[in-house]
This record gives C-alpha cells, structure tokens and sequence, in this order.
C-alpha cells in the first residue's frame, strides 16, 4: 500500500491491481500501483484481500465476448478471500477483522483491496486458508444452484459430473454426497480421476476413454443416471441425452461451442435441458446457498482444492491456464498480496 497527497494535504491510500484498458487477450491484464483504495458504501464491505479465484467467466469478460461487458478500465474478479478493513453504515452481517469470502465484488477482486456488497459477503472458517476460501464462491454456488436449486436434485437420486476434477466438479462431487445422492465423475487423466474419488464419488470413469458412456450405463445396471452436470455441452450433450432416466435433467453449466442432438431422445423419457448462470441468482437465493456452503464449512465436507498459484503479475498465465487446461484440477488462485 501507498500514499498519495492530493489538494489541501488530503492523502489518499493506494493499491497494487489488475487493470483491463482494452479487451483483448491475457496480455491486457497489467499491473498498476498507484489505484485508490476503493471505499465501502453504506451496504458494503471493504475486503483487505488475500486471495483472489481464478474462473472462466473471468477470461470471457476480458476478451470482451461476454453478455455485459464492464466499463474499461477495471479490475477482474469476483471471488476473493481475505480480511474486513471497514464497513458501510448499514452493515450488520460482518464486521471489521472478520475473516470472510465473497462470491461477487463490485471493484474486482484481483486486487489488494475489493469492496463487495454484504449479501454477497460470507464468514469464511478458520478451518480453511484464505487461498480456500477464494476458491469457494462460483464454483460452490454455480454447483449448487445447478444440482439444488435448478436441478431440484433429491435423495437417492443419481448424480453424473461429467468434467468432475475442476472447481465447480469437485464442489459438485462435495454437495452431492453430503446430500446422499449416488456421485458418479468423469475426468480426463488418471490423476484427475484419483482426485475425484477422493472427492466423494462412488465411481469415476475416463472421459476420454472410449465406451465410457457405456461403462457409466453399466455401472448404473441401464436404469442410466436422474441429474448431469455438464461442464462441456457442445462435447457431451448428445451422449448425456442417451443415459437420461425418466424426468432427468441435464444442467448445462459450460459450453464452448455449437452441438448437434437428437431432440427425440428427450420425448420418450420425458428429459430436460436446462441452462445454469450463476448470475441469474436472486439475494434471496444468495442467502440460501451461502447458509448451506458456510454450513457446510463447519461441517467440514467443503474442501476446496487448490490447483496452482500464481502472484498479481502472472494474472496473464492464470487465464492462459485456465482457459488451455485439458486435465483441470481444483481452484487457480491470484495471490493478492
């Protein structure tokens, strides 16, 4: 942190972050030194950040191809974790010292210092590291919504996380077994698969592996799986169509690309296909899953898995990583500080 002085002897503190000027590629993340301290609002919290996760959504907005597009220049991020500096007049859900995560920031969070709003604030337990605890909040809330909220997912169903060794996969793989669900993952490498049965899964299959699909039906005695969570739609949809049950649901949180189905195969079963924005979440909704994702810190079944770390000024390779890696394993994380 810096100091500035402006007219009449004011000083005004500065922070080291990451600023976006233009869209482009990774190698429009730059590192500034002298951005101002942001301050809270009356319902906000200004967070001295420690850690800052790493999503894929992060590099769509940089490159400028994402549905809103932030007005330029600004700093990335929306998940971080770290300490409370100061609170706005109107905050009762922390206070400042508190150790906390958050899953949305109003000035980014690749950063030494976020401000985010309070209902997108979260206790963050002393069981997990501040690098955990950026790595909880889109993929724990995305996973989530996807197989509680949207997926209406319930006890004894079954469950496939197809893409189940990243973040939203392993956090998925975490809430389906603390909810009784039968957790069946995917993962593209052997060490993949290793860190999904670790994870929770009663089985793991290679995806890459030929006759997967059927090994899954197998395994499943044909009855074929109730929920999937697809990570990679225009890869998988036509084949998660085949191992639908009767009502199943495919929850579509990632897609890179255009894809060719079969609509029929989802008239006989009755099967849905349903988009998943983490986004879309209403406070309302904000508030259950945080109550359920902090309950489940205390309980000790959410372990966030952290892949790599990387400091401010290697930004570019996170999102060149993120975006290049075939064999993902766990949360990136951007060391703040």
């Amino acid at each position: 942190m810096s100091f500035s002085r402006g007219l009449a002897g004011s000083v005004t503190r500065m922070m080291k972050a990451i600023r976006v000027s233009k869209f482009g590629g990774p190698e429009v993340l730059t590192v500034a030194s002298d951005i101002p301290i942001p301050k809270p609002g009356e319902s906000q919290v200004l967070i001295n950040t420690k850690a800052a996760g790493v999503n894929p959504v992060d590099t769509y907005i940089r490159a400028g191809t994402y549905a809103s597009a932030p007005q330029l220049p600004y700093t990335p991020g929306g998940d971080a974790a770290g300490v409370v500096e100061d609170v706005g007049d109107k905050v009762t859900k922390v206070k400042k010292g508190d150790r906390v995560f958050t899953v949305r920031t109003v000035s980014g969070s690749y950063a030494a210092y976020t401000v985010a709003n309070q209902h997108a604030t979260f206790p963050l337990h002393d069981s997990l590291s501040y690098g955990q605890g950026a790595a909880v909040g889109i993929p724990y809330f995305t996973a989530y919504r996807a197989l509680i909220l949207r997926g209406n997912a319930k006890a004894p169903e079954t469950v496939l996380i197809h893409g189940a060794s990243g973040a939203v996969g392993l956090a998925g793989c975490q809430i389906a077994r603390a909810r009784n669900l039968h957790v069946i993952g995917t993962a593209g490498t052997t060490e993949g698969m290793e860190l999904v049965k670790q994870n929770g899964t009663h089985e793991v299959f290679n995806h890459k592996e030929k006759g997967y699909v059927e090994k899954i039906m197998a395994a499943t005695n044909g009855e074929g799986v109730d929920i999937v969570l697809e990570m990679l739609a225009n890869i998988n949809l036509q084949s998660d169509l085949t191992l639908m049950k009767k009502h199943g649901r495919i929850m579509v949180i990632g897609n890179r690309g255009n894809v060719e189905i079969n609509p029929r195969l989802t008239m006989g079963k009755e099967s849905s296909i349903i988009g998943v924005m983490f986004g879309n979440s209403s406070m309302a909704e904000l508030e259950e899953m945080g109550a359920a994702i902090t309950a489940g810190m205390e309980a000790g079944w959410v372990k966030p898995v952290i892949n790599k770390e990387y400091s401010l000024e290697e930004a570019p390779l996170a999102h060149r990583d993120i975006i290049s890696n075939t064999g993902a394993k766990g949360k990136l994380i951007i060391k703040t500080q």
